[in-house]
């Protein structure tokens, strides 16, 4: 090989190594960040709404927390674990237990899984669903839109 192929040579490999790192770039730029605090506002199929923060943390942890008015009969929400998984692309699952107030006098505890993507970097929506821990009661499903708290 003379000097000027191994010069166009240099260079392919160079262009080559340039192409690869704009195509990681570009991967993980699709990919958002689910880590920092939401609102996530609930809307069940039988039209009862809840609100809650999901906190996501890394290594797929992260904590719900009831954002409810009726919850001042009860005293300050308290968050409980919960945890979260990377999907395809843009989809996001997060879960864990919340308990829901029911009037004055009861709660509704189970396990709430939403599913869903990011639509820009701050709003994921998707589908929902509770199950009860307690009794024969019916899941419920409906609709979620989650979106970052600025600064969080």
């Amino acid at each position: 090989m003379g000097l000027g192929e191994n010069v166009k040579a240099t260079q392919a490999l160079i262009l080559m190594a340039i192409a690869h790192t704009g195509c990681a770039a570009q991967a993980e730029a699709q990919s958002p960040n689910l880590i920092g605090r939401w609102n996530v506002e609930v809307t069940f199929a039988n039209g009862d709404h809840r609100s809650l923060r999901f906190e996501a943390q890394g290594a797929g942890k992260g904590s719900f927390l009831l954002l409810d008015p009726r919850l001042k009969v009860w005293g300050p929400a308290k968050p409980s674990e919960a945890k979260w998984t990377q999907g395809e692309g843009n989809s996001r699952t997060f879960s864990g237990p919340v308990e829901f107030p029911i009037g004055n006098v009861g709660r509704d505890a189970g396990t709430l899984v939403c599913k869903g993507k990011f639509e820009t970097e701050s709003l994921i929506t998707g589908e929902v669903e509770f199950s009860p821990l307690v009794g024969d009661g019916p899941s419920k499903s409906g609709t979620f839109k989650a979106i970052r708290v600025a600064g969080g």
